[in-house]
């Protein structure tokens, strides 16, 4: 009998992004990525960052992660500055970034390696769970190359939970795959999210995407990156990225992106 108690001491975090600039700098050239980026991200919340290339939405998550360091501004989680990576934000990305001399279940094990307090036979259970969670029970055991695309971010999506992270943090994790396995993959983030309420930011240049699976979509603009606007989307889950509904808060996101565009090249 696994003792929960020792993996949900708390659900979800909130987040402070307060201030945030960020550049970067080349023999030829500095580049400024991020200007005074600022969010209030709460506990529970889920948040998509939209925008086109070079608004800086991966690098604002990888300064949320703790794998970069802002120039100026800093990140708060739970109140405490984010002075690097750590155990209570896990990061998902666009390639599954899965060992391919594991199995399955040892893929989503490895996850669990930093709960010491847990034993062998509760980090099994745990991991045996979450491939069950994300309806991949019955490939505990496959290699890794035995996968397809869809079912490769399903294992990457349970080796981040199985580890109870205060905050998932997701980078265009559906970017690669068809648009059918995108699909069925919000409907899973959508049932996955709903039973576990984690903090989620997600980065994707999908409007349709970002409307579908987040409570608020942030859109962001280029060269430097900044906040422009920020869309709450308050229609019940489970949503379906097809419907009219869905579709109307897509094209405001759409034509607000579209709007920020077209001033900036005019500048």
């Amino acid at each position: 009998m696994i003792d929960h108690s020792k993996l949900q001491a708390t659900a979800s975090a909130k987040l402070v992004v307060d201030g945030v600039s960020k550049w970067f700098r080349t023999a030829r050239d500095t580049v400024h990525a991020l200007d005074n980026v600022s969010l209030d991200i709460a506990e529970g919340e889920f948040v998509c960052l939209v925008g086109p290339s070079g608004c800086g939405k991966s690098t604002l998550l990888d300064i949320i992660a703790g794998l970069t360091k802002p120039d100026q501004g800093r990140v708060l989680a739970d109140d405490q500055i984010v002075a690097g990576p750590g155990r209570h934000r896990l990061v998902m990305f666009q390639e599954s970034a899965l060992f391919p001399w594991l199995t399955v279940l040892g893929n989503v094990l490895f996850g669990l390696k930093l709960k010491q307090e847990l034993s062998k036979q509760d980090r099994l259970q745990i991991a045996h769970d979450h491939l069950k969670l994300v309806g991949l029970e019955k490939f505990a055991h496959a290699n890794v190359h035995e996968l397809s695309g869809g079912m490769k971010q399903r294992v990457a999506l349970a080796r981040s939970l199985a580890p109870d992270p205060r905050v998932l943090l997701m980078d265009e994790p559906m970017a690669a795959l068809d648009a059918l396995t995108r699909e069925q993959l919000y409907g899973d983030i959508q049932r996955i999210w709903e039973t576990r309420r984690k903090t989620i930011v997600l980065v994707t240049h999908n409007v349709r995407e970002a409307c579908c699976l987040g409570d608020r979509v942030i859109l962001m603009s280029p060269h430097p990156g900044r906040v422009r606007e920020q869309f709450r989307i308050d229609l019940p889950r489970p949503r379906d990225i097809n419907s009219i509904e869905l579709a109307s808060h897509a094209r405001a996101v759409t034509s607000a992106l579209k709007g920020y565009l077209v001033s900036g090249a005019e500048e």
